[in-house]
């Protein structure tokens, strides 16, 4: 019985410029995501210390309001 061939026969092989320009783009990305991990992660510790820092002065959320202009 003969072998069929797998789906790995129609995809063309990248070229050499191909490959060097994925590489890039993984990297890229890779560091955008740990980029966005910590930011997310700053806003996180920021927002849980702004919240203790209101509840312990006792102030609203919405701060005091300002007067409006005649």
């Amino acid at each position: 019985m003969k072998r069929i061939p797998g789906d790995d026969i129609f995809k063309p092989n990248p070229t050499r410029i191909e490959a060097k320009s994925d590489t890039t783009t993984r990297a890229a990305r890779e560091i955008l995501a740990k980029e966005e991990a910590s930011r997310s992660a700053k806003t996180k510790r920021l927002r849980a210390a702004r919240l203790a820092r209101e509840e312990m002065e006792g102030t609203t959320a919405n701060g005091p309001k300002k007067a409006r202009k005649r």
